[in-house]
């Protein structure tokens, strides 16, 4: 698929060393750090990309801290809730493959900044939305999805041509930070903000006055590496095959396919719990508790506020145990990244069943079911953005991401929210506050047995991990040889 050809070597005197005509301007360019990026430049530039990555996560669940708002508000029910996550997810998904497309050919740091100034202007936007145009709001959210695209298929492999081996996997992981953290603040500012303003409009108007900082810093504080270069893979010793040939190329990758089946088990769960929780929560409290339904607006927000703590800290321990574990299971298998991760599934599906059945019985005992559950299902996070880099070549990764996002997320997040809230309202027997909670609790078990099938992705993952990464590693030259050579990746 590829042709790799060798740069000519420096020219070497019988003694083995330069030649005079080796100056101070060739000993400054092999001094220079591969990727072209300075090692302090480097670690600005991935401060940079967790910021951006930080408001991608917190912008789209401020939504879902606001909901009982949004439904009171409009006056919808289960299944048109379901939809303001829905629409965003589905544009964002069928545009990244366009993104990703265009992340493997041109620059991406200016992609990226169209994408989120178009992002930050949108979602202002949606906050004007009046009382009878639910469908606008419908409108704006889905076009949101188009900014969020153009970064995250192209953030990770910015990381993944600045940094190697675990110094890449830590970089990643502080990366991935940012999507617990980012939703966790996402809960809870837009439930602060709604009880301060008293008008949930003014919680979607705080991510893009900082999106507009976060251009301003992409464009002047991240520098563009060369693609391939820090893994001694330079693009430019690389002819590049068409889209369809990448395509055919990652669907013949078992590693790839079957971890992104996996993580599409991750999306579904975690979509289905970021917009459904604070509200099944505040249901439960309304039906347990005798707490007051939401009837006129502001509701009662503290259930988002809770639930926000609870992701905050669990993903900062998931996504940080999953990252450790990992690294020391490596020393004793290769096959330890797929292993973490169906681990992490496996445990995370019976915390959540406990957590959504004890709901009546015990809130203190929910919230740490719900906290564990949680704990477990971030420990993926980075662990599978990395598989992906290491077992697909450079110049494929930002198709492999676009790929990945919109697979996982056509069979995962897309449609759960809004699976989830159909289901709800086909439940109900009555309109009671009783059958508002049972639906809803009922239609929310599905997220356990998808957690289980998706641990079992990742452990067919592991039987094909060890030969992917090393076909990926292998596919450039590695003799000494000085002329050219051809290799193919399969």
């Amino acid at each position: 698929d590829y042709i790799a050809i060798l740069p000519p070597s420096p020219t070497l005197s019988l003694t083995g060393s330069e030649e005079p005509g080796a100056g101070p301007s060739q000993r400054r360019e092999e001094e220079e750090p591969a990727s072209g990026v300075s090692s302090l430049r480097a670690v600005f530039t991935v401060i940079v990309l967790c910021f951006i990555n930080l408001l991608n996560y917190m912008d789209r669940f401020t939504v879902a801290g606001v909901l009982p708002d949004i439904e009171q508000y409009f006056g919808i029910n289960d299944g048109k809730s379901g939809l303001l996550q829905t629409v965003f997810i589905c544009s964002y998904m069928f545009l990244a493959p366009v993104f990703g497309y265009l992340g493997d050919r041109y620059n991406r740091k200016m992609i990226m900044s169209v994408g989120i100034s178009f992002w930050s202007i949108v979602t202002l936007a949606s906050s004007y939305t009046p009382k009878e145009y639910f469908w606008l709001l419908l409108l704006t959210r889905g076009l949101v999805g188009v900014g969020e695209a153009s970064y995250s298929t192209i953030a990770p492999t910015i990381i993944a041509d600045l940094y190697i081996k675990e110094r890449r996997t830590q970089m990643l992981s502080v990366f991935y930070f940012a999507i617990p953290v980012g939703s966790g603040l996402g809960y809870i500012v837009g439930s602060k903000v709604d009880d301060l303003a008293g008008d949930w409009h003014w919680a979607l108007r705080v991510t893009p006055a900082l999106g507009l900082v976060a251009v301003v810093l992409l464009l002047f504080v991240v520098k563009e590496p060369k693609r391939g270069a820090i893994e001694a893979r330079p693009e430019h010793t690389l002819q590049r095959t068409s889209w369809l040939g990448d395509m055919k190329a990652l669907c013949r990758n078992p590693s790839f396919v079957l971890s992104t089946f996996g993580f599409t088990a991750v999306a579904f769960v975690t979509g289905s719990l970021a917009l459904w929780a604070p509200a099944f929560l505040f249901r439960a409290a309304v039906f347990t508790e005798g707490r007051p339904p939401c009837v006129k607006g502001p509701c009662d927000t503290s259930d988002s506020l809770y639930f926000g703590i609870i992701t905050v800290v669990s993903g900062i321990l998931g996504v940080a145990s999953g990252a450790e574990v990992s690294r020391r299971l490596r020393l004793r298998t290769p096959r330890a990244d797929p292993l973490v991760c169906a681990l992490g599934l496996l445990l995370s599906a019976p915390f959540l069943y406990l957590a959504i059945v004890f709901a009546q019985a015990s809130p203190i005992a929910t919230y740490v079911f719900i906290f564990l559950g949680e704990t477990f299902l971030s420990m993926n996070w980075a662990i599978v953005a990395d598989i992906l880099l290491y077992v697909v070549v450079p110049t494929r990764r930002s198709t492999a991401e676009a790929f990945q996002i919109v697979l996982s997320h056509l069979l995962g997040d897309a449609g759960s929210p809004y699976l989830i809230g159909v289901v709800s309202d086909s439940l109900k027997q009555t309109d009671s506050y009783l059958w508002q909670f049972r639906s809803l609790q009922l239609s929310l078990l599905t997220c356990s047995f998808v957690a289980v099938g998706g641990g079992a992705f990742f452990l067919a993952t592991a039987l094909f991990i060890e030969k992917d990464r090393q076909r990926a590693t292998n596919y450039a030259p590695t003799g000494e040889r000085l002329n050219l050579e051809l290799r193919f990746c399969a």
